[in-house]
């Protein structure tokens, strides 16, 4: 399987499950999770959403090979339905993130209302080391959260940074150690559950709606960049090192 769901006392889960490909995505799993999204959203019995992985790993980012080999054509393809229909979710959407979170592993996180981590992990966001630019509206977003020149230094560098360091930037609301993560998790996602479902929404709707538009925006213009990047020399400079396992060298470029 790629993408596991299950629906258990008003939450809906959705888990990476492709662990022998250290979860990474696939278009076809970015569909599979924007319809799974979209299902709990129609669904009655459905209160919380709940994201997680594996105890080691949550997700390795896209997978290279799939994504180079068909990159989304466009706003319409199945890494932006999933990235419309996380980011406009009117349940509560809770995180669970045990080991590497790599590229849209940590920008999905900024879109979730609560987010938990174990206490293995880890975060980064490799773009510009990829020769490609923020995504999921992270140029505005991350800034919002962790300041200006924090989030500077996590999107241009692209540094693996720990669990407690998200924490203490205010990406992630608590870590725990990491067999409590998926108990502690569940815990948060049933007090949702047991409270008012409209009161849920609206409140979720007056925090959010005042910027949703502007979202939606910088998403469309992220990805425009990004995908006009994948062609250039400096991105097939660094994929073409990162396949061959060597360390790219962009001296060449200005």
């Amino acid at each position: 399987m790629s993408i596991a769901t299950s629906k258990q006392d008003g939450i809906l889960t959705i888990e990476f499950d492709r662990p022998e490909r250290k979860n990474a995505i696939t278009v076809a799993m970015y569909q599979l999770m924007a319809d799974a999204i979209a299902q709990g959203e129609r669904d009655p019995e459905v209160r919380v959403l709940l994201i997680c992985g594996k105890p080691d790993m949550f997700t390795a980012g896209n997978d290279l090979e799939d994504f180079l080999g068909a990159p989304p054509p466009g706003l319409d393809s199945p890494v932006f339905a999933f990235m419309r229909t996380l980011s406009q979710a009117s349940k509560p959407v809770v995180a669970a993130v045990a080991g590497p979170a790599v590229g849209i592993g940590t920008t999905m996180l900024l879109h979730c209302d609560m987010v938990y981590a174990a206490d293995n992990a880890l975060f980064s966001m490799p773009f510009a080391q990829l020769g490609v630019c923020p995504e999921f509206a992270s140029s505005m977003v991350l800034p919002q959260i962790a300041g200006y020149q924090r989030a500077a230094e996590l999107l241009m560098l692209g540094e693996t940074f720990t669990a407690a360091q998200a924490c203490q930037m205010g990406m992630v609301n608590k870590v725990v150690p990491g067999a409590e993560l998926m108990p502690y998790a569940r815990s948060k996602a049933l007090a949702l559950v047991a409270l008012p479902p409209s009161s849920l929404r609206i409140t979720k709707q007056l925090m959010k709606s005042a910027q949703s538009a502007t979202v939606q925006k910088v998403i469309a213009d992220e990805g425009r960049h990004f995908s006009a990047m994948l062609g250039a020399p400096e991105a097939k400079e660094a994929f073409t090192a990162f396949f061959q396992k060597r360390k790219p060298d962009f001296s060449r470029f200005d």
